[in-house]
């Protein structure tokens, strides 16, 4: 809910009078004032002049301030109706991860490395939520993301990376959890950083991630968690090996 224009003097501590406040301050005084009056997702703040004179803090420093937060998707500024609370996404935390692999090769085989264990971590850890959860026709939609792979894998159809990042994201759907969703954004993010720095993707490589992706379907259709997890670390294990080989050629 959003909290009168008025009430923010009370709710946000006044600026010593000796100074304006530095740039990191004025951001935290934001901050607090989103905590302190618990605002939602797509709840109005309060005008920038109201913002400067209970934090003491000059226009431009509130203007900084705003830009920070709205990088990190903290707030929202929509031109002509004033500044909402963002959706406080990881959008910021994915693209440094990006960026990371671009910066540096070895950066980035580590990054790859550690969003491997992580996406792996949550897909296993959740197997029975997953493999209870999913609908017949989210099973039946991953059967054609599979196909797709087949197709692709003959030169035909849509990209083979494209139908495994589809169909990973469809796996993870019945959580609807946005933050994880974003973590595998940023693996498949920095998998395209990656990936032209691993060896070639043979059609070995293609064969046996096209028979795990179905081992995890089948496991899904026939609700076993078990089968399902140990579809996981197969499907993972051969990336693992090609990351670890192309950071040994270095």
């Amino acid at each position: 809910m959003a909290v009168g224009q008025g009430a923010i003097k009370r709710l946000v501590p006044e600026a010593k009078a000796v100074r304006q406040p530095l740039r990191q301050e004025v951001v935290d005084g934001i901050k607090s004032y989103i905590l302190r009056n618990e605002l939602r997702p797509g709840d109005l703040l309060p005008t920038e002049p109201a913002l400067c004179e209970a934090l003491g803090a000059s226009r431009s420093s509130v203007r900084e301030a705003i830009r920070i937060l709205t990088a990190l998707d903290i707030v929202e500024v929509r031109h002509g109706h004033g500044t909402y609370v963002g959706r406080l996404s990881l959008s910021a935390l994915v693209e440094s991860l990006a960026f990371r692999g671009l910066l540096s090769p070895d950066d980035d085989f580590q990054v790859m490395s550690d969003l491997i264990e992580v996406r792996e971590l949550f897909e296993r850890g959740m197997a029975e939520r997953l493999v209870g959860s999913l609908s017949d026709d989210q099973i039946a939609r991953l059967d054609g993301l599979v196909d797709e792979m087949r197709r692709a894998g003959a030169g035909e159809g849509h990209g083979f990376v494209e139908a495994d990042r589809a169909f990973h994201t469809l796996l993870l759907a019945p959580l609807g959890n946005d933050l994880i969703g974003q973590l595998s954004s940023a693996f498949w993010d920095v998998y395209v950083i990656v990936a032209p720095h691993l060896d070639v993707f043979t059609h070995e490589h293609e064969a046996a991630t096209i028979a795990n992706h179905q081992r995890i379907v089948d496991a899904v259709r026939d609700r076993d968690p078990a089968e399902f997890a140990a579809a996981l670390t197969d499907h993972y294990a051969p990336v693992r090996k090609r990351i670890a080989e192309a950071r040994a050629r270095r």
